[in-house]
Parts: C-alpha cells; sequence; structure tokens
C-alpha cells in the first residue's frame, strides 16, 4: 500500500526532466492512485514549452508536453514543403528542446504525441525510428508515450494496430494512449462531428470494449486508455456536452472485476478537458484520470494576453517612431515583449489547472 502520509517527491525522487519507461510509469501509476491528474498542454514551439516548463516548476508540479500533427509541423516550419517530413523532424526538434531544458526547472516532464489517426500512423513511426536512434546513441527513447487514435474504427482493427506499434513501442521503453469511443470536436484535422443533442450515443465508451483492449494490449507495454465520456475537443455552448464521468468507474470496475488487479487497474485520460465543470473534472480524476487536456483553453490564454497588449500599445504595431512624440516604438513591438505577455498568459492559466487537477505542490522529482 502506497505511504500518503510520505511526499511523493521523498518515496519516488525521480529524476527531473523528462521520464521515460519505468519512470514514466511510476509517475502515471501515483497520479491514478494518489487522485490527482497533470495538465497535458499542446506545444507549438519553444515559447510554449518554456511557458509550460515556468508554470510547472512555479506550481511545484509535474507537467505533460504534447505535439499534435500539426503543432509538430509548425515547430519545423511552415516553408517545409514536405509535410510528412515537418512532422517528424518538427516532434524530433521539440523533444530534444524538451530533453535540453526541462531538468534545469526541476520537476518531471511526460513528452507525448497527441491525436494519431490512421493516415498519421507513418508520423508515428518515423518518431519511433528516431527514439530507437536515440536509445542507441544514449539509451534513451525521446518520447515518453505516443497516442494512436483509432477509435472511428472497428474495435478489433483498433486493438490489432495498437499491438503493432506497442510490440515496437515497449522495448524502448515508450508507452502506448489509445481511444475506445469517439471524443468529439477536432484537434489538427483528427476528429468528428458532434450532433447538436447532448445525448449523443457514441461519444460514450463501453466497459466491455476497455476491458477487452486492456486484456490485448497491457500484456505487450504500458498502456493508458481516453476512454470517451461525453467529452469534446473545444469550448461548446453550455448543455450542448453532457459528461457522464461514471462511464470511467464502470471501466475501472469491469477490468478490476476481470482481472483482480486492484480497484482501479486503467490510468485514464480526459480530452478535451477545456471549459469542463470543475465537478466532472474532479469526479474524472477520482475515476483513475491521470491526464487532462486543455489545449484550447491554453491557446485563448495566449492569444487573448497578447491582444490586449497589442490593443494597449496599438499605435507601436503601425509606426515605428510614434507619430505624437517623435520616440521610437522599438521597445513594445520586439517580439520578445509581447511574446512574453503571452508566455505570461498560459502560466497563469496553467496554474489554474494544476489547481483545479490536485496537482499543485506534488512533483515527485527529487531535489538536486
Amino acid at each position: 500500500m502506497t505511504d500518503k502520509a510520505t511526499p511523493a517527491s521523498d518515496r519516488l525522487g525521480l529524476k527531473p526532466g523528462v521520464v521515460t519507461g519505468a519512470d514514466y510509469r511510476r509517475l502515471v501509476e501515483t497520479c491514478r492512485d494518489e487522485g490527482y491528474a497533470l495538465p497535458a498542454v499542446n506545444v507549438v514551439g519553444t515559447d510554449s514549452i518554456n511557458a509550460v516548463l515556468e508554470a510547472a516548476a512555479r506550481n511545484r508540479a509535474d507537467v505533460i508536453i504534447q505535439l499534435s500533427n500539426g503543432g509538430a509541423r509548425f515547430y519545423a516550419g511552415e516553408g517545409m514543403k514536405d509535410a510528412d517530413q515537418a512532422r517528424v523532424l518538427g516532434a524530433v526538434a521539440a523533444a530534444r528542446h524538451v530533453h535540453t531544458v526541462a531538468a534545469a526547472y526541476g520537476v518531471c516532464v511526460i513528452l507525448h504525441t497527441d491525436h494519431a489517426d490512421r493516415k498519421l500512423l507513418p508520423w508515428i513511426s518515423g518518431l519511433i525510428d528516431a527514439s530507437e536512434e536515440a536509445v542507441r546513441e544514449t539509451g534513451r527513447p525521446l518520447f515518453s508515450s505516443h497516442m494512436i487514435d483509432l477509435s472511428a474504427e472497428p474495435l478489433d482493427d483498433n486493438i490489432a494496430e495498437c499491438a503493432a506499434f506497442l510490440r515496437r513501442m515497449a522495448p524502448l521503453g515508450i508507452g502506448l494512449e489509445i481511444e475506445l469511443g469517439v471524443t468529439g470536436g477536432e484537434e489538427d484535422g483528427v476528429g468528428h462531428d458532434v450532433d447538436d443533442g447532448a445525448d449523443n450515443a457514441h461519444l460514450y465508451t463501453q466497459p466491455e470494449d476497455v476491458l477487452k483492449a486492456y486484456e490485448a494490449l497491457s500484456p505487450l507495454g504500458f498502456v493508458t486508455i481516453a476512454a470517451s465520456f461525453g467529452n469534446v475537443h473545444g469550448v461548446y455552448a453550455p448543455g450542448n456536452v453532457k459528461l457522464r464521468p461514471e462511464i470511467l468507474r464502470n471501466s475501472q470496475a469491469a477490468v478490476a472485476q476481470a482481472t483482480g488487479r486492484g480497484e482501479k487497474p486503467l490510468a485514464l485520460v480526459f480530452h478535451g478537458g477545456s471549459g469542463s465543470e470543475q465537478a466532472k473534472i474532479t469526479e474524472a480524476v477520482s475515476y483513475g484520470v491521470f491526464k487532462m487536456n486543455i489545449d484550447t483553453d491554453i491557446q485563448f490564454a495566449f492569444a487573448s494576453s497578447i491582444g490586449r497588449y497589442v490593443h494597449e500599445h496599438a499605435e507601436a504595431f503601425s509606426h515605428q517612431i510614434a507619430p505624437g512624440t517623435g520616440k521610437p516604438t522599438k521597445k513594445l513591438y520586439d517580439p520578445r515583449k509581447w511574446l512574453r505577455v503571452g508566455e505570461q498568459g498560459i502560466v497563469a492559466r496553467l496554474e489554474q489547472s494544476f489547481a483545479d487537477l490536485g496537482a499543485t505542490g506534488r512533483s515527485v522529482a527529487r531535489a538536486v
């Protein structure tokens, strides 16, 4: 039994920085077992990466940094003509940046890739190739985990494809996140339309499907599951989305009964967390959610902070010399000024998220 009276940082004492392999699993299971979760933030450049790390350090909390296929492509540069190559190179470059600086922030970081449907499987394969090379050179993979989202396909096909990838990933120390059921909305070209009605049956995963996937995949490696319980990417009008976290509880119960692996054998993921009610977040975390994606809210925090700054200093964004004073405006339009304002917006929004998820002050990283 876990000794919760002793801080996790003292019990686990993981090395700060990117966690992979057994350390990744220990962090995930600690979150699940001790009833808190980590925010997962999609990043697109060093500005967003550094802001996430700053927020984690300020709140003494571990965090999940992830890249969508579009975010990885943007990281490499929209001017790169080969989009498939850009997805791989951008994700590799971002991973190396995180590996280089994360430990200096004194927290543990899960490095992850977001939704990859069938057309994006070559992207994941390319990243596994890169991690195989990294393991040969450093003994560690580039990523903690990858997500494969074949939720729109028949369950057996979803499981079979995920199993094939997990057989490559597990020996490298990389975990797999799978999606069962459908998370509504769209995330960088991967997603599903949402009907207007709140009671949309295809948004709710069946516990028997979770059990089937878990029994097939868990013997191969470490698996986390994004089970849909009405969650939707983006922010929607009140009443348009009906969250039912009890589906997560029922999935845990089905797997626990079948396997005898404790009360919460599943490590669960909450997609589409932006704009969710706090009570639903708390309930979902109590059922074993260790990770919540909040991309939309983070994008808005970044953009709205910069938007206010530009509005307040509009003259500087139209004139290099202020018409009224004749003075240069360079100090106001210097990218470091307004990008920093955007970073601070991310930091402030993440502080709220760490608190909402119960993660504040709970880093498992040892002091160095």
